[in-house]
C-alpha cells in the first residue's frame, strides 16, 4: 500500500499515513479483534494532529477518505464524517502519554472475556510479556462513549501499555502504529494462553528474582530490535 498514483507525485505525509491506518484497521478486522463497527484507531500526526478512524464504519471496509483528523480536543479539522465516539479516550491517552503515537481499542475474544470476568493479565507467567508486554490491569467499569471512560483508564496510563475495559474490551498504545497493534496483538495471545493456564489449573508463574532477572535484559532486547549501526554492519 504504497499511496503511489503514477502522475501525481510522491504521496502527502498525512495520504500515506491514512493508507497505514488503513491497513492497520483490516488486519484487526481479519485477526477477529473486531467485529461489525467495533473499535477504533488513531495515530498522532507530525504537525500534532490527530488522525482517527470514523463512528459506524467497519474495521474491514474502512477507506482513506474516511477517515478524520482532529486536534487534541477532537475538533474535526478534516474530513466528513464524525470521529469514534470513544475518541475522548484516546485524547486522554495522549495528553498523559507525550511519548505515545498511537491508540488502538478493540475487543478481541479473549482478552474481553478475561474484562468481562474483572480479571487482569498480571501474572508473571510468560517471558515475554514481563520483557515486553508488561502487566495488563483491568480499569473500572465505565459507560461507553461517555466521559467516564477516559476517566476511567487515567491511573493505568502512565506505568502500562495497555488496559482491559471491564465488560467492554481492550486498549493499548504505543511509539507507533505498529507498537500499539502489535501489543494488542501480543495482549490476546497472552489471554488464550492464561485461559489455557486456567484450564489445566496449575500454572507456575515465575519467581520474583526471575522477572528481575528478564527485566535486566530490556536494554538488550531493544539493541537487537534496531537496525544495526553501520559500524556494526558487514556490509
Amino acid at each position: 500500500m504504497s499511496g503511489y498514483i503514477p502522475g501525481q507525485g510522491a504521496p502527502s505525509a498525512l495520504a500515506l499515513a491514512k493508507l497505514e491506518l488503513c491497513e492497520a484497521c483490516h488486519l484487526l478486522y481479519q485477526r477477529g479483534y473486531v467485529a461489525s463497527n467495533d473499535g477504533n484507531l488513531s495515530l498522532r500526526l507530525d504537525d500534532g494532529r490527530f488522525l482517527i478512524t470514523p463512528s459506524g464504519v467497519s474495521k474491514g471496509r474502512i477507506t482513506p477518505e474516511m477517515l478524520v483528523v482532529c486536534d487534541g480536543e477532537g475538533h474535526v479539522l478534516e474530513g466528513d464524517r464524525h470521529p469514534s465516539s470513544e475518541a475522548p479516550m484516546h485524547w486522554a491517552v495522549y495528553a498523559a502519554r507525550p511519548d505515545v503515537g498511537a491508540v488502538v481499542h478493540a475487543h478481541p475474544a479473549a482478552a474481553t472475556a478475561f474484562a468481562a470476568c474483572r480479571r487482569p493479565l498480571d501474572v508473571p507467567y510468560l517471558t515475554e510479556v514481563v520483557s515486553g508486554l508488561g502487566p495488563i490491569p483491568v480499569a473500572p467499569y465505565a459507560l461507553p462513549s461517555t466521559p467516564e471512560v477516559p476517566q476511567s483508564i487515567l491511573p493505568f496510563v502512565p506505568g502500562h501499555n495497555g488496559v482491559l475495559l471491564a465488560n467492554h474490551g481492550a486498549l493499548t498504545w504505543g511509539r507507533d502504529l505498529w507498537s500499539a497493534f502489535d501489543r494488542m496483538e501480543q495482549l490476546e495471545h497472552t489471554a488464550k494462553i492464561y485461559l489455557n493456564i486456567a484450564l489445566l489449573g496449575d500454572g507456575v508463574p515465575l519467581t520474583e528474582q526471575q522477572v528481575e532477572a528478564i527485566r535486566g535484559l530490556s536494554e538488550r532486547y531493544r539493541t537487537l530490535a534496531a537496525p544495526l549501526k553501520k559500524e556494526e554492519s558487514h556490509g
